[in-house]
């Protein structure tokens, strides 16, 4: 029998849409985790899919308006492959406008005009009315709501991409053996390894920590409210998070997350009654640039990284998966200045 076409180590959000890009060409493909899917930081709960605001425009932002454009077909055609559901949804997303910060949010509107091309609107809109305690407070009475905003269910997503990669034939386990080349996709431990012998760390593992709430305001659209991303589900639960905590090592939940918790509920008043019903730590990869990372491995060929997702894996994986489906099998180097390995080193 023959060996794979492409090894693929990791099987989180970059490593599966790596394997996935591939296999639709028809590579043979093996994902390799000993974990298991979606065992690292794409295993987590919150799933917000939001761009950064629009603007200072650079290339890694450019690259993240394709993906979360492409987003709108791209998780869909996951469901069809593996008849799963990703928990995708695009709902937008509001947001209070800061107290005095009128001026900057409506230059920011016209900066989205300019960049994101009539693809989706970002734009400042008077408070809506209550609705339900859903709308948290707004001191300027007014809101900033995009439409390039999204969200999924991340340990959903994982085993949806698992799945459809087993339908394109690849295989997905705890380890792979063969002779073809290697994208290492392997979150905080990448970058260490890719780290050693540097002067200076590539990047770091970050820990981060979010929770869900049993609350049912599936198709509302998400909100960025007291500096924390609140997500309503598809399934009836609404997450929220998260924490950014450099230095950490400890995995285990903790009193930082039961103030991301209460800072919730002062925001959203729906979420004042609504009981927690779980908990998530986990540590996310963030290269030196905070951009992902992708390309060859400097000094070991045939090896090739795909790492740094950061908070932005879910929203960067589509393409993610293409250029580097694109660099390995065929050739072509089609990723975006700011992404390069070089670019972290």
């Amino acid at each position: 029998m023959a060996g794979p076409d492409l090894i693929v180590r990791g099987a989180g959000a970059f490593g599966l849409a790596c394997a996935l890009a591939a296999a639709r060409r028809g590579a043979r493909v093996a994902v390799a985790d000993p974990a298991g899917v979606g065992a690292g930081a794409s295993g987590g709960v919150l799933g917000a899919l939001a761009p950064h605001v629009p603007g200072a425009w650079n290339p890694k932002k450019r690259f993240q308006l394709e993906n979360l454009l492409l987003s709108r077909t791209w998780w869909a055609e996951v469901e069809a492959l593996s008849g799963l559901p990703t928990g995708y949804a695009a709902t937008g997303r509001l947001q209070p406008v800061a107290p005095g910060g009128e001026a900057l949010a409506r230059a920011r509107e016209a900066e989205a005009r300019a960049c994101w091309g009539g693809a989706a609107v970002w734009e400042v809109v008077p408070a809506p009315a209550p609705d339900v305690g859903w709308t948290p407070d707004c001191p300027e009475g007014l809101m900033i709501r995009d439409t390039l905003s999204a969200h999924l269910d991340p340990a959903r997503a994982c085993a949806a991409m698992a799945a459809a990669v087993r339908a394109l034939g690849g295989t997905v386990g705890p380890e792979a053996e063969g002779a073809a080349p290697v994208i290492h996709a392997t979150g905080a431990a990448g970058l260490a390894a890719l780290s050693e012998g540097r002067a200076r760390p590539v990047g770091t593992g970050v820990k981060g920590q979010a929770a869900r709430l049993a609350l049912d305001r599936a198709g509302a659209p998400q909100l960025f409210a007291g500096g924390l991303h609140v997500v309503p589900h598809l399934d009836g639960t609404v997450a929220v998070g998260s924490t950014t905590e450099g230095g950490a090592r400890d995995l285990s939940v903790d009193g930082a997350l039961e103030e991301v918790i209460a800072r919730a509920r002062a925001a959203v008043p729906a979420l004042r009654e609504a009981p927690v019903i779980a908990r998530w730590a986990g540590m996310r990869p963030r290269s030196r640039s905070r951009a992902p990372i992708l390309g060859a491995w400097p000094g070991r060929p045939g090896d090739w990284v795909a790492n740094g997702g950061f908070k932005i894996g879910f929203g960067m994986a589509p393409l993610v998966g293409e250029v580097m489906a694109d660099l390995v099998l065929e050739g072509r180097d089609r990723i975006p200045e700011g992404l390069r390995v070089a670019d972290s080193l």
